[in-house]
């Protein structure tokens, strides 16, 4: 009993003490496991870096891929460590440490920018109509590049543009440029994707970056005209171009008139057209006025004698009429029906029947008849000069079709227009006629002069007197 009233006489001396005793305790091993908390997070934190810069190390030996002497085992590790690299920088929440960044970089440097084997079709690409039918050169790399340029993509999405901007600077921005000129196409899908979140994250680069595409453009149309990338820097063009706000700025106005027009030029436009097509258009589409300079750069550039250039380029011109100002119309209408009708007359069965869908168009035929008096003769004498001598029995057929419809849209013009050439080949006839009795009257005339002169040098009989 003596136990039992000690009990609860000794507990409430006990209490304070020890809850003072509890607070300062608690107090100080809450020092002690904060101390030790801090330094688990940081020697976890060392360890996160020291693997991450062991497995960047690693990957920044580059394999050739073609010397004997490499191990395919040691290819397939990196390719885990590319992998596992991959991974840790998807999952990453917390911005990667500049130490981490400057190794990464040179890791995606050492593997990527690397010299480019030479071109093994050059003399066979401008024959092809499309890029995904060229016999490309696959990179014997690509299993470790593909994995390379997925790190450099979520890399730039995931890490914030100041953070990036001392490691990915205007020197890394070239060489990715270069790389356009790969053969692979895979590769250059990766460098597009890669290239245009750049771009579009890079705010502070966007001007550097315009400009040296443009500079790769102007060397491939005036020097090398090897078009390997640039359908895919058109596309990313495009992108960047129906960003543009109205009225456009004088810059862009004149990367229009200095590289996108000119680019029609060379032997390879079939393989980027569609691209380079769309980029125009976009142009246009935003100011319409800007029509007129690139239908007369069109017809300034027109090939003589690629008949695959020619029927994609009356398709653009098809598509650049329904969208230009209908008040240049008239400015327009005699040049451009001038060369239509030059392709409707084209021996090439492909060119003639396309320029005579061309004149089906509705908009062309408003063109038309903003200034009828000087295109219909022009039409008039190419489908008459088709109905008499062109070959194809399809394209004399179809400008039957065509002839049908321009009676029936101005019959007294076009009877008019046909008395007109017909009074003109007349004409043409008769001084054909006169020149061939005029040339003929010469050549009498150079003979007799000449037989003249035979006799005149004949030397003199010898007379023979006998004894």
């Amino acid at each position: 009993m003596g136990v039992e009233r000690n009990t609860p006489k000794a507990s409430p001396k006990k209490k304070p003490t020890t809850t003072l005793q509890y607070l300062f305790d608690l107090d100080s091993k809450s020092n002690g496991n904060g101390h030790f908390s801090n330094s688990g997070k940081q020697s976890s934190l060392d360890s996160e870096n020291e693997e991450l810069l062991s497995i960047i190390t690693y990957c920044t030996f580059v394999f050739t891929f073609t010397d004997p002497s490499e191990s395919p085992s040691q290819q397939d590790l990196k390719r885990l460590k590319l992998t596992q690299l991959l991974s840790l920088v998807k999952s990453t929440k917390k911005p990667l440490h500049d130490q981490i960044l400057s190794h990464l970089v040179a890791m995606l440097s050492a593997n990527l920018f690397r010299p480019l084997p030479p071109s093994s079709n050059a003399s066979v690409i401008f024959d092809l109509p499309d890029e995904e039918d060229t016999a490309s050169t696959p990179a014997p790399a690509w299993p470790h590049l593909q994995i390379v340029y997925e790190i450099l993509l979520r890399l730039v999405l995931n890490t914030d543009a100041k953070a990036l901007r001392d490691h990915i600077d205007h020197s890394f921005v070239l060489n990715l440029l270069s790389l356009f000129q790969s053969e692979d196409p895979r590769e250059r899908e990766s460098l597009k994707n890669v290239y245009h979140r750049i771009y579009s994250k890079f705010t502070f680069y966007r001007s550097f970056m315009r400009k040296a595409m443009n500079d790769v453009f102007l060397h491939y149309v005036f020097e090398t005209e090897r078009p390997c990338g640039i359908g895919d820097l058109l596309e990313i063009w495009g992108s960047i171009i129906n960003g543009f706000t109205i009225p456009l700025k004088e810059e862009h106005k004149l990367f229009l008139m200095r590289v996108l027009i000119p680019l029609h030029k060379p032997k390879g436009l079939q393989v980027y057209h569609r691209q380079l097509a769309y980029c125009v258009s976009q142009f246009v589409q935003k100011e319409p006025v800007l029509g007129g300079i690139v239908v007369r750069g069109i017809l300034k550039y027109w090939p003589i004698t690629n008949c695959q250039k020619q029927v994609l380029l009356v398709g653009e011109l098809e598509e650049l009429v329904e969208i230009i100002d209908p008040e240049q119309y008239r400015k327009l209408a005699l040049p451009l029906f001038t060369q239509i009708t030059r392709c409707l007359n084209s021996w090439n069965s492909q060119v003639a029947e396309r320029a005579l869908y061309v004149l089906n168009n509705e908009q062309f035929r408003k063109m038309a008849q903003e200034a009828m008096d000087e295109v219909f003769p022009v039409i008039v004498e190419g489908m008459e000069k088709n109905l008499k001598w062109h070959w194809s029995k399809s394209v004399r057929q179809l400008t039957q079709t065509v002839k049908v419809m321009l009676e029936e849209m101005e019959p007294c013009l076009y009877s008019k227009c046909v008395i007109n050439l017909e009074l003109r080949e007349s004409a043409a006839q008769q001084e054909e006629i006169k020149r061939r009795e005029k040339w003929e009257r010469i050549e009498r005339a150079a003979d007799a002069a000449t037989a003249a002169q035979n006799q005149f040098l004949q030397p003199p009989h010898c007379i023979c007197v006998s004894n």
